[in-house]
């Protein structure tokens, strides 16, 4: 082959090679391929340079074109990015750009999202959303920090495990209340002997309260005492007083329920219900009424001994609270009792006595507890007239 055939055929084999490399390199910088252009904006682009691949769904299909910086800082970074065309229908309006690391290397490119069936597709020149990306620095900074956190607290352990071991060396040794009690049995005798003591000095005191208790229900079921107690409806005289006030409240009530005795308990000298239902009228009206206080007062006749009429009284105030705070919804804390024990004129008509049941309006001041017996009295209250005598007010009906 002459001089000028080699000539020829090294000039075309270098054109082929120039050809063939010119078009791997255009076909990935896609310039001889349909392409639109997309933007992204970054706070920070973690060293993403101009030329990085961009891929859609893990496959490569762009390049970055141009990162532009801001022109003020408030602004941020724009990525401007050039797609094959065949990713416009999987590249919608909510797609999200990513920028992404490969492997170790610090290799980053773009990663776009797919969007959803719905959303509209994107145009050329669009802006979609970015994902602010994780920087190699920060996670390196983070597992340094963890590895810190892991060694102080590997420390910590070891000399918790020093300090248990200094402990039971020590307990071991008879050293310490603890040591004297492990391995000194005298000390260990001494201290058990004084909690059976104690435990002995607990059952006898817990055999004394039953032995009292059995006592004072022995008390309540005596021949003597039973018919007192089953006659007159209440057990416990402490629970007279438990609800009951010095006095009557300052102002006018707002309603007065009034009943003769006779009316409501089954004998002169009880304080048994015989006929509650009489009392609904003023458990409905307690129910239905905003009330500040009210006050259950019982009266009895001039007959009989002065302080079993207290107690009578004291008695019927108790049973007719229990019954409407048993029977009616209502604020059971704002409902008083007041016994007067005898009052001259309060039933014409027999010496049973009577029952009021006075509502005072929302505001009206609570007046002071009555104090127990064994306590220092207050000083009697000023007697307050009482609204509506059973005398004048009509019987329900």
């Amino acid at each position: 082959m002459s001089r000028v055939a080699r000539l020829g055929a090294f000039i075309v084999t270098t054109l082929a090679i120039l050809a063939v490399g010119t078009f791997i390199i255009g076909n990935t910088q896609y310039l001889f391929t349909s392409t639109y252009r997309l933007k992204a904006q970054f706070s920070n682009v973690v060293g993403l340079d101009v030329g990085a691949g961009v891929r859609v769904g893990g496959v490569h299909r762009g390049t970055v074109h141009s990162i532009e910086l801001p022109n003020r800082p408030s602004d941020k970074i724009t990525v401007v990015m050039d797609l094959d065309s065949r990713t416009h229908d999987i590249i919608k309006q909510d797609s999200v750009a990513s920028i992404e690391t490969e492997g170790l290397l610090d290799n980053e490119y773009m990663a776009i999202s797919f969007g959803t069936a719905g959303a509209a597709n994107v145009h050329d020149g669009d802006t979609i959303a970015s994902q602010p990306p994780i920087a190699m620095s920060d996670l390196i900074k983070k597992s340094q920090d963890i590895l810190d956190s892991s060694q102080q607290a590997i420390k910590n352990v070891t000399q918790a495990t020093a300090n248990l071991n200094s402990v039971s060396a020590k307990i071991d040794q008879g050293q310490g209340t603890v040591g004297a009690l492990i391995n000194d049995k005298t000390a260990y005798r001494a201290l058990n002997q004084t909690m059976d003591g104690i435990r002995d000095a607990v059952a006898h005191a817990q055999a004394g309260v039953t032995d009292f208790q059995e006592n004072m229900e022995a008390l309540k079921h005596n021949f003597f005492l039973r018919g007192y107690f089953k006659n007159r409806g209440y057990e416990d005289s402490a629970e007279l007083a438990k609800d009951e006030i010095v006095g009557l409240p300052q102002g006018t009530p707002q309603k007065t329920f009034t009943f003769e005795a006779k009316q409501l308990f089954g004998k002169v000298d009880t304080a048994k219900l015989k006929n509650a239902k009489s009392l609904d009228a003023a458990g409905d009206f307690l129910t239905d009424t905003d009330f500040g206080v009210a006050v259950v007062v019982a009266y009895s006749s001039m007959e009989g001994d002065t302080g079993k009429s207290l107690v009578l009284t004291q008695g019927r105030a108790l049973v007719v609270r229990e019954y409407l705070v048993e029977n009616f919804g209502f604020d059971d804390r704002r409902l008083k009792t007041l016994a007067m024990g005898k009052k001259s004129g309060t039933s014409p008509e027999s010496g049973w006595g009577a029952i009021q049941i006075l509502v005072y309006p929302t505001g009206t001041e609570m007046p002071a507890a009555k104090l127990p017996q064994n306590s220092t009295p207050p000083k009697p209250p000023v007697e307050q007239p009482v609204p509506e005598s059973p005398a004048t007010v009509p019987k329900p009906q």
